[in-house]
C-alpha cells in the first residue's frame, strides 16, 4: 500500500501532465501568428500594399481573417475561385472593409495578394 504523502505527490503530478495536455490551441495559435508575421511579398511593391492593408488583419488570428500562409484556412476560400475571392475584396466580406483597405489596387494586385495570403509565398 502506498502512503499518503507518496499518493497526494502521484496525483499532483497526474493532475499537472493532465493540465499539460488540454492545450486550447493557445500555443499553437500564437505559433501561428508569429509565423505569419515573418512572411511577406518578394515584390516591393506588392509587400508594399500588404503591410499597409492587409497584414494588420491577416497576421491576427483574433480578427477571424485566415493567416497569411495558413493554407488550411485559405483551402475552402480558394475552393470558391478567385474571382469570387476578388468580387469579395472589393465589395467586403465579413469583417473586411470594401477593398480590403487599398482603395487604389487593382484585380490583378488582389489576386497576387489573395495568392500570397493563402500560400505564404
Amino acid at each position: 500500500m502506498m502512503r499518503a504523502p507518496y499518493r497526494h505527490f502521484l496525483l499532483v503530478l497526474v493532475l499537472c501532465t493532465l493540465a499539460a495536455c488540454n492545450d486550447d490551441g493557445a500555443s499553437g495559435q500564437a505559433s501561428a501568428e508569429i509565423s505569419s508575421r515573418n512572411l511577406a511579398p518578394a515584390d516591393e511593391q506588392l509587400a508594399a500594399i500588404y503591410n499597409r492593408s492587409c497584414r494588420s488583419c491577416h497576421t491576427v488570428a483574433a480578427t477571424g481573417s485566415p493567416l497569411t500562409g495558413d493554407t488550411a484556412a485559405w483551402e475552402a476560400r480558394m475552393e470558391k475561385g478567385m474571382s469570387t475571392l476578388v468580387d469579395n475584396v472589393v465589395n467586403g466580406f465579413g469583417g473586411m472593409p470594401p477593398f480590403g483597405l487599398c482603395m487604389d489596387c487593382d484585380a490583378e494586385q488582389f489576386e497576387a495578394l489573395i495568392h500570397f495570403m493563402a500560400t505564404g509565398g
